[in-house]
């Protein structure tokens, strides 16, 4: 049974994700690690589950720092002092679902042979069981979300306008606003109530989530609308038009800013923004931040992100720092109108569909998809992540999903045209191998 996924473990809480797996997952950390600082979002089951972590990591012998009700990034700030960290969070999932993170002191992500060494002890259950004299100890960690400010505020300048913050009632509701204030901005807030059950909005930052935001962002006379997930390692925006600005058209934005010699993105990111950063090297990796992590830290990147809204500044942290973002974000703003910088931008063709495919194999839908990839006659079709089909006027790429049963599809076309035409043949395929 694969319990990682490529953002650690994730599911229904009760079903997959339960208080005797967490107890699991301390256990087998703990085995390896002998200091991890925990911390956990708003969801009605992280606390509990905390519990449960906290009391496997010291049944190793591991002594546990409790950061508490946190955002991810803040936690992976609290990682810096200890050799792991761990986040309870289903990140954008619906209230029903959870999760756990993990974190390495640099804030990246565990990669694939650390998550595997994790999960080999915990399918064979090789535990670590400390004796009764050698149980590890739990504390409080003082400041945690101080911490993370202050060191934000040592990179930013001060900043100013009006800002609104959607905090989707997440994990970002103890920082962000508190953030952008100290910073010098006049910061109002929508559901920014810590609420597990997300009853302001649903946990992911989409045009349809946001709609409260645009609207407060047009009429208010705000330069900019900041919307954070549940464990607020994403960031999107709307501008001061109220349009929501997808990950699609931040990315090239945040991109040209950062990127001095080289950027990292994945596979499902426009070839326009090759263009766009000129005179930037853009180098592409597999689908995911932990693999965007990795690839910017082998190559010396000056940035990396997803189109999910996830953006990682090696300056701050290999984490995707949605908090950081926020402050960076509203600092474009104040420069001049963030529709000035998306009017700018090449038209990018790029269609997104997610097709879930039940309880069918990943690798089997994958290796019935292929041959009919190739009957397309493409320049390339590469196995990287999934498969990507190259057109010399686009492209296509199929891969399953990582935390959901699901075929995450993405198209881009030179024309709308073109990209309409890849996206009937590639819905075409995958009719005939899922039904």
């Amino acid at each position: 049974m694969k319990l990682f996924g490529s953002s650690g473990i994730r599911g229904m809480f009760g079903d997959k994700i339960t208080p005797q797996l967490a107890n699991e997952v301390g256990l087998a950390t703990g085995t390896v690690y002998d200091s991890v600082a925990i911390g956990w979002d708003t969801r009605t089951t992280s606390e509990l589950l905390s519990k449960a972590l906290s009391a496997g990591l010291m049944a190793a012998g591991a002594r546990v720092g409790i950061a508490g009700m946190t955002s991810t990034p803040t936690l992976a700030n609290v990682t810096k002092n200890f050799k792991a960290g761990l986040m309870i969070t289903a990140s954008h999932n619906p209230p029903t679902d959870n999760g756990i993170k993990f974190w390495n002191p640099d804030g990246s992500s565990f990669g694939s042979q650390q998550m595997q060494e994790l999960e080999d002890i915990l399918l064979e259950k090789k535990f670590a069981h400390a004796s009764w004299d050698k149980v590890g100890r739990a504390f409080e960690v003082e400041n945690a979300v101080e911490g993370h400010i202050r060191s934000i505020e040592e990179k930013m300048g001060a900043l100013k306008g009006k800002v609104i913050v959607d905090c989707g009632n997440g994990a970002s509701t103890n920082i962000t606003p508190y953030l952008l204030r100290r910073l010098g901005c006049e910061v109002m807030t929508i559901n920014a109530q810590p609420d597990g059950t997300f009853p302001g909005r649903g946990s992911e930052p989409t045009a349809e989530n946001t709609i409260l935001l645009a609207e407060c962002v047009k009429k208010s006379g705000a330069i900019i609308g900041i919307a954070h997930d549940g464990d607020g390692d994403r960031t999107l925006a709307v501008d001061e038009k109220g349009r929501f600005i997808n990950g699609d058209l931040l990315l090239p934005i945040l991109a040209k800013m950062e990127g001095k010699s080289s950027i990292v993105v994945p596979l499902n990111i426009s070839m326009g923004i090759d263009k766009y950063v000129d005179g930037v090297k853009v180098i592409r990796c597999k689908v995911g931040d932990v693999y965007v992590a990795e690839k910017m830290k082998e190559v010396g990147a000056n940035f990396g992100g997803e189109e999910s809204g996830t953006w990682i500044f090696p300056e701050n942290s290999f984490c995707p720092d949605g908090i950081y973002a926020a402050a960076k974000l509203v600092q474009i703003a104040m420069e001049r109108p963030l529709s000035e910088y998306v009017d700018e931008l090449p038209k990018f063709n790029i269609l997104r569909k997610r097709i879930p495919f039940g309880n069918r194999d990943k690798a089997e839908v994958m290796a019935q998809l292929r041959p009919l990839m190739e009957g397309w006659s493409p320049l390339e079709i590469s196995d990287m992540d999934g498969l990507h089909a190259r057109f010399s006027d686009g492209w296509v790429l199929m891969r399953p999903s990582g935390t959901e049963p699901k075929l995450k599809l993405v198209i881009e076309g030179e024309t709308e045209a073109r990209a309409n035409e890849l996206m009937a043949m590639a819905m075409e395929a995958i009719g005939r191998v899922l039904g």
